[in-house]
């Protein structure tokens, strides 16, 4: 007879077993006959079967490892030998109980008991007859039962139709014995020698390959048509899952043919590659585990990667996608995972760095050494996100080099300005050819670690295009609360962000997205004064442009009345980009005198400095006379930093018409009509007689019509401006002012105060009016910034007025 299977009760492991074809002998019908006359003991111990069911006249062979099977199956070997075998509805339930059985099993008899090698016991029963539970009796030692007999409906003899179906269940049999390579040869003589129906329907049925739910239905079917019906339903099934796995097999045969073919070509490629000093596919993978091993990754990451670069072992390396698994396993093992530098926590040297780099700029280095200090004490501190907000040239980007160096961090920089495709801050999907990771990770594969300082430059000018909206991205990115996981589209994996110290820089935080500009911690760094200048000049600028010219400071000096000249006379800005450029024109002369072995002075005079940059072209920006009426100066706030305006009145004949150029924005447009209209409303106070109003137009410019103007601030320069017209009075020498204005005579607050006083600093401007809520950022400013200037807060625009105009009559004043 064939090899038996093992079914274990308790592990549900199968092993093979050969035993001696005499004990599994095929039933007769006498056979059946002498087990149907049998009579079945009142109660019988109850052996659970955990994944077969056994059918009356089958022989099987199971493992019992649990300690009531082994028992009850000793018990019984040694006493009548009969046994009811029922089958688990759990076959996870280790111990079961009356309830975790089902109510028809069948009656068995111990064959043979068996002890194997590894010190399971080993029983061969044959069923006899089925049974229902009628009572469990006890459930210890084992399971015991009170039992009573299922009668089982038989057709007649000589049915046609059921003859019919057994002859079915045959052929089908042997077919599928013929048609399964797994199913030995023997078994075909086994299934054409039953000649009893119902043996041939239990045999059939316990050998197929059903779940023991199915096979448990077919036990409980009490008619013997209907079982064999269902039997050969499930055959049926069972065939036609034969037929197709076999036509897959033998169509992958024929595919693997072609890849044996594919593999020999490859291994003589990779013979040749290797005889011209190539590396070879397995010798790229075995590089790469072998590199993967000294990476300090978590196990999420590990397993990532493992299960990409066996991905990568599978593929054919002549296809486009094996380059970019490559690339994709190569960044994987390029970035700085939970590799950090070491910070440095000597402030003292950290002040000295930055002040010798960068003079001025207190609140931006208070603010440096106060993260340091808490760094310092924590050691775990979320690295913040700064916003170096002002003017070009004012050393916002290279402070970050002196950050860096400070805390001993690599530098990164990145410039943003013009951005305006989102995967350029992501990435682009490994799917396509050409992907690339976002340009934040690239940067942390160049640093080689996971804490640099990362300068995002001009973050400002960020641009949304069709590819996305790159400021969005940044959102993440610069987050302290989402950055710890930073999902780049290409890696695939989050990335932690978390350490790194991220510092912008932007010339105006109005093109900033709100949600940005909310995540940063903004530092104003604001314009440097003359004096600042000078000293920037004499002690980084200067020192610069000798080296990369190829001098020394024994051929080019410039002592500090000449630095002011230049600071003065051809600069208009609040950093010293372009004071730099003019200091590189005087050591280029000096290079050129001594190339060509001319004569110059070594030290520069003020005439020197004309001769060599032409005659001041920015002294326009000094206060102007008040020998006319209406012209006022007033204080801006630009991109650039600070400056300083004139807002210009003048009266024609007319029907009292109001006219405004200038190249003005609307808001400055209705600073204007404001004051207008407070004018005339409060013509009686000053003296100005209200048919004025209606005989002379009244025209109102700001000089430099080129240049976009736009804001609140100018408001009561504009109403000093035409007060000062309608009552022909002189306006003081040296004043400037700025303030929004109201109809109610109001005076409010504005901003860009620090800007605008260098601005007036560089005007020779001695007073300022501002209104009273500007004092707190007055106070805010070094007292260095303040020396030679006198402030005046004002409320009201009454005492604007005041305070703006003399009762003086300018010279040829008209009368009105």
């Amino acid at each position: 007879m064939a090899k038996s299977k093992l079914m274990n009760l308790d592990s549900l492991s199968f092993q093979g077993i050969d035993e001696d074809a005499e004990l599994i002998p095929l039933m007769t019908p006498e056979d059946e006959e002498e087990i149907n006359n049998e009579d079945l003991p009142e109660i019988l111990p109850i052996l659970p079967l955990r994944n077969t069911v056994l059918f009356p006249g089958v022989v099987i062979p199971i493992t019992a490892g649990r300690d009531t099977s082994i028992k009850l199956i000793n018990d019984a070997n040694n006493g009548t030998k009969v046994i009811g075998v029922v089958a688990q509805k759990d076959e996870e339930v280790e111990n079961p109980k009356s309830k975790d059985i089902h109510r028809t099993g069948v009656v068995a008899r111990i064959l043979r008991v068996l002890k194997m090698p590894d010190g399971n016991t080993t029983v061969i029963i044959q069923g006899k007859k089925r049974f229902k539970i009628a009572d469990v009796i006890s459930e210890k030692p084992y399971l015991s039962a009170s039992i009573k007999e299922v009668p089982e409906k038989r057709p007649e003899v000589d049915n046609p139709e059921f003859s019919a179906i057994i002859d079915s269940i045959k052929e089908l049999a042997l077919q599928i014995i013929k048609g399964s390579p797994n199913i030995p040869s023997e078994a075909s003589f086994a299934i054409k020698n039953i000649e009893s129906p119902s043996f041939l329907i239990n045999f059939v049925s316990s050998n197929m390959n059903l779940s023991v739910e199915e096979k448990q239905k077919l036990l409980e079917t009490n008619d013997l048509k209907d079982r064999a019906l269902s039997t050969l339903k499930y055959m049926n099934v069972e065939f036609q899952k034969l037929e197709l796995k076999n036509d897959i097999q033998s169509k992958v045969q024929s595919d693997m043919s072609q890849q044996q073919r594919e593999y020999f070509l490859h291994q003589q490629m990779k013979t040749i590659q290797e005889e011209l000093g190539g590396v070879s596919h397995e010798d790229e993978v075995e590089e790469m585990r072998l590199r993967s091993k000294k990476k300090k990754w978590d196990e999420k990451v590990k397993k990532h990667f493992n299960k990409e670069l066996s991905k990568m072992q599978r593929m054919n390396p002549q296809v486009a996608e094996y380059s970019i698994q490559r690339n994709y396993l190569d960044l994987f093992l390029d970035l700085p995972w939970n590799d950090f530098s070491k910070d440095k926590f000597d402030l003292k040297r950290a002040q000295r760095i930055l002040d010798r780099d960068h003079y001025g700029l207190e609140d931006v280095k208070k603010r440096i050494i106060e993260y340091l200090a808490v760094l310092k004490l924590r050691n775990d501190m979320k690295s913040p996100i700064l916003c170096l907000y002002g003017p070009p040239g004012v050393g916002k980007t290279s402070l970050g080099k002196s950050v860096a160096e400070a805390l001993g961090r690599e530098y990164i920089r990145i410039s943003l300005g013009g951005l305006r495709d989102e995967a350029e801050i992501r990435g682009h999907r490994k799917t396509y050819i050409g992907a690339m990771p976002g340009r934040i990770i690239q940067s942390l594969k160049k640093a080689g670690t996971s804490n640099p300082v990362f300068v995002l430059d001009e973050i400002d000018k960020l641009a949304a295009g069709n590819q996305g909206d790159p400021s969005s991205a940044l959102l993440e990115v610069l987050d302290p609360e989402q950055n710890n996981e930073f999902h780049d589209n290409f890696l695939e994996m989050g990335f932690d962000l978390s350490k790194v110290m991220f510092i912008a820089t932007a010339n105006s935080l109005n093109t900033i997205q709100p949600a940005l500009r909310d995540r940063m911690e903004i530092i104003n760094v604001t314009g440097y004064t003359i004096e600042e200048k000078v000293e920037i000049a004499k002690q980084h600028l200067l020192p610069k442009q000798l080296k990369e010219h190829g001098l020394t400071k024994e051929n080019l000096k410039i002592a500090r009345p000449q630095l002011e000249k230049i600071i003065e006379g051809y600069t208009r800005e609040s950093g010293v980009r372009g004071l730099e450029k003019q200091i590189a024109k005087v050591v280029r002369y000096a290079a050129k005198n001594i190339a060509m072995e001319e004569e110059y002075k070594v030290k520069v005079s003020n005439d020197d400095i004309i001769e060599i940059l032409g005659s001041p072209r920015l002294e326009r920006d000094k206060y102007e006379n008040n020998d006319v009426a209406g012209v006022v100066t007033g204080l801006a706030w630009t991109q650039v930093g600070g400056d300083i305006l004139f807002i210009e009145s003048i009266l024609s004949q007319g029907k009292g018409n109001l006219n405004i150029t200038g190249n003005l924005g609307k808001v400055m447009k209705e600073s204007a009509t404001i004051a207008m209209e407070y004018i005339k409303s409060n013509a009686d106070k000053w003296g100005i007689d209200p048919e004025v109003f209606n005989k002379y137009n009244v025209h109102i410019h700001v000089p430099e019509g080129a240049t976009p103007k736009d804001g609140p601030s100018a408001g009561i320069t504009m109403l000093t401006s035409l007060v000062s017209l309608f009552t022909q009075r002189k306006v003081k020498k040296s004043i400037a002012m700025t303030g929004e204005i109201t109809l109610r005579g109001k005076v409010l607050p504005v901003g860009g105060i620090k800007e605008k006083i260098l601005a007036a600093k560089r005007a020779s401007i001695k007073e300022i009016i501002l209104c009273k809520d500007n004092e707190r950022d007055i106070k805010e400013i070094k007292e260095e910034y303040l020396k030679g200037l006198t402030f005046h807060y004002v409320k009201e625009m009454s005492e604007v007025i005041d305070m703006a105009l003399t009762d003086e009559k300018v010279y040829n004043a008209k009368t009105l």
